[in-house]
């Protein structure tokens, strides 16, 4: 077996199409859009390399068939917060052998080795965390756009390499017709008319005060949280700037208490259901489908992120967000489920906000970690 690294764009290209063969016969997956897998090595596109580098190669086997991929990165900003130095690999694609497997995590290994790290998490991102992050290894159904999907086999893959999970990320999913259990309809509707509340949904003409909002109570709510790093203006312009196809402005909402942004929840239609059978390829027939697809509407919503400010979270306000949501997407007769991804088996008050809803499980992914 033989790795390259990917510098040319015929490399480029054999990235991108080695998970279109592994998943070829595989119903539940949808194929990321080419484009935005690219951007994640873009340093153009991606601000993550103002603070961090990485690098990508491609396995063949003896007969020249590819047979896996992967990349390494290091966040220069995050590495330096764990125990020891730790890089990340992810993008890991492997036909199932484990020395195709423990080939391709050599290599990540050594490149990060040779940068100083100690350790390496995967399968992650060059990015936030709400894209192309962690294992999946229970709910093996269709994806929603940015998570990632990955064959039962994978989780032995890296086990077997002495990875070891670090954290699991658990996605739930809610019924839109069912009605919310009482207690929380209540709570909710008490915040709802508490003097000095008040909400409101998101508006592109009004996108910079939005932005810096969610900015203020993002950077406040994850303070507290192992290896936090601030979020930065640049990324969230960058991210609502590509969730502009799909965004509709009234499922992202913002609670304030006396005019202080206080609590957020940032929802998008899901674009795998646009962009299923593109193979990855966003051509002029793919936009013309996609835009009659956006038109007709889906049937899924994915909750991207969402935050509360630590002196308002107890204040129940997250419910009557959820409120404000039903009380738009119940009259369309268009949206079935909302899923409600990710959230780390570490985080107990966002986990029990999920139950509260009477939100049920969908998927499991683990983020693991291999100590050198």
């Amino acid at each position: 077996m033989k790795i390259t690294p990917v510098t040319s764009s015929q490399d480029k290209k054999v990235f991108l199409d080695i998970p279109k063969f592994i998943y070829r016969n595989d119903p539940n997956w949808i194929c990321p859009l080419d484009e935005e897998v690219e951007n994640v090595f873009n340093p153009a596109k991606n601000p993550f390399f103002e603070h961090g580098s990485c690098s990508r190669w491609l396995l063949y086997t003896d007969d020249g068939k590819p047979a896996g991929r992967i990349a390494a990165f290091i966040n220069e900003k995050k590495a330096y917060q764990y125990d020891v130095p730790t890089g990340g690999c992810g993008f890991f694609e492997c036909i199932d052998d484990q020395q195709a497997a423990d080939l391709l995590f050599d290599t990540a290994r050594n490149w990060l080795q040779e940068r100083g790290m100690k350790a390496m998490e995967g399968p992650i991102n060059f990015g936030e965390n709400d894209t192309f992050w962690g294992l999946l290894i229970e709910g093996f159904t269709p994806p929603s756009f940015g998570m990632n999907y990955h064959l039962p086999y994978y989780q032995q893959l890296f086990l077997n390499y002495g990875f070891e999970v670090a954290y699991e990320q658990i996605t739930n999913h809610l019924a839109i017709e069912k009605p919310f259990p009482e207690r929380f309809t209540k709570i909710a509707n008490w915040v709802a008319r508490k003097d000095g509340y008040h909400f409101e949904h998101f508006s592109v003409k009004n996108k910079d005060k939005y932005i810096s909002d969610l900015m203020e109570i993002y950077n406040d709510a994850w303070k507290d949280f192992d290896n936090f790093v601030p979020i930065k203006r640049g990324v969230l312009e960058k991210s609502f700037k590509s969730m502009e196809p799909i965004m509709d402005e009234k499922l992202i909402w913002f609670a304030y208490l006396n005019g202080e942004p206080a609590s957020f929840v940032v929802i998008i239609p899901d674009a795998n259901q646009m962009i299923k059978g593109f193979n990855g390829k966003l051509g002029l027939l793919e936009k013309i489908r996609f835009a009659y697809r956006r038109w007709k509407g889906v049937t899924r919503m994915r909750a991207v992120v969402m935050g509360t400010k630590t002196a308002f979270q107890k204040h129940g306000l997250e419910s009557a967000l959820f409120i404000k949501l039903k009380e738009y997407v119940i009259p369309l007769k268009q949206y079935k489920e909302l899923e409600l991804s990710w959230v780390g088996d570490f985080n107990d008050k966002m986990l029990a906000i999920h139950q509260a809803t009477g939100a049920t499980f969908g998927k499991r992914h683990a983020t693991l970690k291999k100590l050198f």
